[in-house]
């Protein structure tokens, strides 16, 4: 089906136009549902600085916090 239908009302849909229309509808929002905003875009070159240092701080014995206490200390987990 094209995308003729215009102002076309539901109603006036045969049922194969109707499940592709509604097909179309459902494709399209998972795809931006499961789409990457951040697609592109890149890293600036302080942060990845930092991940770095990060990283090396970590290889070293740095001390790290687990994910579940810092969601528990944000107030994520209750």
């Amino acid at each position: 089906m094209t995308s003729s239908i215009g102002a076309t009302k539901v109603a006036d849909l045969t049922i194969d136009e109707f499940r592709e229309l509604v097909q179309e509808v459902v494709i399209q929002t998972l795809s931006e549902m499961m789409s990457d905003p951040d697609e592109g875009l890149e890293l600036r070159d302080d942060f990845v600085e930092e991940m770095k240092q990060f990283l090396a701080d970590v290889k070293a014995g740095g001390k790290t916090v687990p994910a579940q206490k810092v969601a528990e200390r944000l107030g994520l987990i209750w």
